[in-house]
């Protein structure tokens, strides 16, 4: 019996010690939290300063993307109608040929 109690005592001892590094563990834990998120926040500030800046840039760049697209696909739609003139002109000088034979 008192073998017993004196392993209850042993254990509850090591029990507390155990509870105690836990809570200094805890502290630390808590203390390193708030750290990272005060550095969050201030880079989170430092975004937004930043991003609003590359917003405003990507808008103009998509402004430029725009027009450059407008000016390709006209580009485009003009070298057709004049690949369709060619083929027109080429029909007409085929058919021109087969009437002269």
């Amino acid at each position: 019996m008192l073998s017993r109690l004196q392993e209850l005592k042993k254990e509850e001892e090591t029990l507390l010690r155990i509870k105690m590094m836990l809570q200094e563990q805890l502290n630390r834990l808590k203390f390193e939290e708030g750290a990272l998120r005060s550095m969050i926040t201030t880079q989170g500030e430092e975004n937004v300063s930043e991003t609003t800046a590359s917003q405003s840039s990507a808008q103009l760049d998509d402004a430029n993307e725009i027009n450059h697209t407008k000016l390709q696909l006209s580009t485009v739609v003009h070298y057709e109608m004049e690949e369709e003139e060619e083929d027109e002109e080429l029909e007409a000088v085929e058919e021109e040929e087969d009437c002269n034979y």
